[in-house]
């Protein structure tokens, strides 16, 4: 049984099919680089940066500082890829379960981090260096506006993993569905630990969208395969 979505028919008139197929392997590689691009220099940086806790500071946090911009770029980069990424997603999908609403939300995601890297958190808790300890009395308006684009995107997210769980259920490939859900729900337990106010709920929120960023990449080098 088949496992993955055919990509759009092309007509006689279009005699370029081979130019096609590239730019949808181009958009996917976007789609697969996103994430594990914001993961890998998110980690680096949580690794260097002196005064970071990674139980206690979110990985946005890391946006403020003197280098701060490199998360920003982060933020960005990332989403920008992400966006472009939804693009071939929803060409190798299409006309499959979850065909529109996944891409949909994937686009989301990556408008979501473009958002969240241009509207910093506040320095808190420390960090950087300096910073009194605790939560801050008040918070900036970007502060604000940051939270609300991590929450669109945490929710689009798992939203996106069950969405691709029954899409791959529905094909056939219930490993990979299994998989889906697994990363979906680990995101999902993640960020209600951390909202209860759970220990180490900042590193909780990371390894949930961890796993689904590097379900996402999977699933556009999954796809990127067949085009």
């Amino acid at each position: 049984m088949t496992t993955t979505a055919p990509l759009p028919h092309t007509t006689a008139a279009n005699a370029n099919a081979t130019g096609v197929r590239v730019d949808t392997r181009a958009l996917l590689a976007c789609a697969a680089v996103a994430g594990p691009l914001w993961v890998a220099v998110s980690v680096a940086q949580a690794a260097t940066r002196d005064g970071f806790e990674p139980t206690r500071h979110a990985l946005s946090q890391l946006a403020t500082g003197s280098l701060g911009w490199l998360q920003i770029a982060n933020f960005v980069i990332a989403g920008v890829l992400a966006t472009a990424g939804a693009a071939g997603l929803r060409r190798v999908m299409r006309g499959t379960p979850g065909g529109v609403a996944v891409p949909r939300l994937v686009r989301v995601i990556g408008v979501g981090m473009v958002a969240a890297g241009l509207l910093t958190m506040d320095p808190a808790d420390g960090f950087p260096v300096g910073t009194p300890k605790g939560v801050p009395e008040s918070m900036s308006w970007h502060a604000y506006g940051h939270m609300a684009a991590g929450s669109v995107t945490f929710i689009a997210l798992i939203a996106a993993g069950y969405l691709l769980g029954r899409h791959f259920s529905r094909l056939g490939n219930r490993r990979l569905a299994v998989v889906c859900r697994v990363a979906a729900t680990v995101k999902l337990a993640g960020d209600a630990w951390a909202m209860s106010g759970g220990e180490a709920g900042a590193l909780t929120i990371a390894i949930g969208t961890s796993a689904m960023f590097a379900l996402l990449a999977y699933v556009a080098v999954h796809y990127r395969r067949s085009a």
